[in-house]
């Protein structure tokens, strides 16, 4: 899987409960030794100690990882570009970066036009703050009107086993070269036979809902969250496990 010219592992980490202490700073760093190469944090995540903690982790950032920013959440008025322009140069702050490997829109803000919200992380990207961009919690003609302003990379969508509205936005993305990136990607309440087919494997529940979301679609990139270097280990070991078509047809309901 591609990010521009870099070749990345298909699971990443998800920092929404990320906090700046010297505990989290020195998992972060034990995490992309591990071979993490994807980060996903946000502007809005933990009061910004979240890119804080992944700054102080690193500076600058290792040119085989990418770390992922988000802006543009909270309401009404959140996506003008007034807004955004505060918020990347917080970020760049924060990352102690030169410049943010990916950016995303972080929600389509109901009061201002997506050409707007997007126009002002264009001219971050024309003047090299910003490498790549992506936007979240959208459908297709989102997707679409997007990629008419500026180059899109990713698309951060809900989506897992017990979630799957967006099936249709998984497809395109794997038309289009686009990556997917589902959040909460490891809720699975309900989903039968999930224990009986991990015991299978000798795998985790957890291990096995990221195994399907890999298997879903080449296009999938999952960032499940967690403070622990044992649990991120187990959630990078996922992408070795091989469902059969019972199992996954199982999983998806068939």
């Amino acid at each position: 899987m591609k990010i521009g010219d870099l070749d990345i592992a298909r699971i990443g980490l998800g920092t929404n409960r990320l906090t700046r202490t010297a505990e989290n700073v020195a998992f972060v760093q034990a995490a992309v030794a591990s071979g993490l190469q994807m980060i996903d944090t946000a502007h809005s995540y933990t009061g910004g100690a979240s890119e804080e903690t992944i700054g102080e982790a690193f500076s600058p950032i290792p040119e085989d990882c990418v770390v992922a920013t988000k802006g543009g959440i909270g309401g009404p008025g959140q996506g003008r570009p007034e807004v955004l322009r505060v918020e990347i140069e917080e970020g760049l702050r924060r990352l102690g970066a030169e410049s943010i490997p990916l950016y995303y829109l972080h929600r389509v803000d109901p009061a201002t036009p997506i050409e707007e919200s997007l126009a002002a992380i264009k001219d971050y990207q024309d003047r090299g703050k910003i490498r790549h961009v992506g936007i979240s919690e959208v459908g297709i003609d989102q997707i679409e009107r997007a990629r008419k302003v500026l180059p899109i990379v990713a698309v951060q969508n809900h989506y897992n086993l017990t979630e799957r509205k967006y099936e249709a936005v998984v497809d395109y993305c794997a038309g289009e070269n686009l990556i997917f990136v589902p959040f909460f990607p490891l809720r699975a309440e309900g989903v039968r036979a999930l224990d009986e087919i991990a015991a299978r494997h000798r795998a985790t529940p957890q291990q096995i809902t990221l195994a399907w979301l890999l298997r879903r679609s080449p296009a999938i990139l999952p960032i499940p969250g967690t403070l622990s270097l044992e649990h991120l280990k187990e959630n990078l070991a996922a992408s070795k496990i091989e469902l059969t078509d019972a199992e996954f047809n199982t999983l998806l309901g068939r």
